[in-house]
């Protein structure tokens, strides 16, 4: 990304205003948990990098340890995703654990598509899978159907926070990337239901439009996963994310008069209200 030093300058009382709300959300957070009782989800995307950038920033600003991290494998990942999130853990210090839903990977045979046998899965995925309201015998493995995208990645999500008894959780999450989100606060608490733990949900960029977030990143020269200068504008499942303007880095493509999530698979925006209610991030 190369940004002159005047276009820096003219971006950046802009940007500064915005992440000083998003460190003011970071820090009332601060004051309210012990820092072993929070977490932070990282997708290796442009919002939870950004997002975990500033709470680094605030850490590092008010000599505080870090939030360990999560992060989901859907098990159809970009591969660049991963080497990023590895670079950067490594650079960074973080304690970032991988989690995967490996019963329904090997229920699947390790390979996208093939066919899941609900017999085959462990009590707490069948659990899941009624909690849906799933009649079905068995459903072909794909990280970003209903049933894929609940049992790998919003149980992985609510068994990461029962597993590491975390009391709240920061979110990359914008009001105008999706909108499911467009009546989300800052704070969002998660009331104990069935396999659903309490949680508090913390999203401190929610102010961020698309375009500010990268102007974000030219300001302060935040890292970003090199598959949004081919042309990506939004990173979900592998195999169902496409590039939006070949060639044309994300900051560059018209954002205001297109649809950012055009790329992901369709019939998982449609149901993400559905999906939302369930725990989905």
């Amino acid at each position: 990304m190369k940004v002159t030093e005047q276009e820096r300058a003219e971006l950046k009382p802009e940007v500064d205003k915005l992440v000083e709300k998003s460190k003011e959300v970071i820090r009332d957070t601060f004051s309210k948990y012990k820092i072993e009782d929070m977490a932070i989800t990282w997708t290796g995307g442009k919002d939870s990098t950004l997002t975990l950038w500033i709470i680094r920033q605030v850490c590092l600003e008010d000599k505080i340890q870090i939030p360990k991290a999560m992060t989901i494998d859907e098990f159809d990942v970009f591969q660049e995703i991963h080497d990023f999130m590895e670079k950067y853990t490594k650079e960074w210090n973080l304690d970032l654990e991988w989690c995967r839903n490996d019963d329904v990977v090997k229920a699947a045979g390790g390979k996208l598509n093939n066919i899941v046998k609900v017999k085959d899965l462990d009590e707490r995925n069948q659990a899941e899978l009624k909690r849906i309201g799933f009649e079905e015998d068995s459903f072909p493995f794909e990280a970003e159907s209903y049933t894929g995208n609940h049992l790998m990645k919003t149980v992985e999500f609510n068994k990461y926070i029962e597993r590491r008894n975390v009391k709240a959780i920061f979110q990359g999450l914008r009001r105008d990337e999706q909108s499911a989100r467009i009546q989300d606060d800052y704070y969002e608490k998660k009331e104990a239901a069935h396999l659903i733990p309490e949680h508090m949900r913390i999203k401190p960029i929610l102010h961020f439009s698309e375009r500010q977030v990268w102007k974000a990143y030219k300001v302060y020269g935040i890292p970003y996963c090199a598959l949004y200068e081919q042309g990506y504008r939004s990173l979900g499942a592998k195999t169902t994310s496409a590039i939006a303007e070949p060639g044309v880095p994300a900051w560059e493509q018209d954002l205001e008069h297109t649809t950012e999530r055009a790329g992901r698979r369709q019939d998982k925006e449609q149901m993400m209200g559905r999906l939302r209610k369930l725990g989905y991030m």
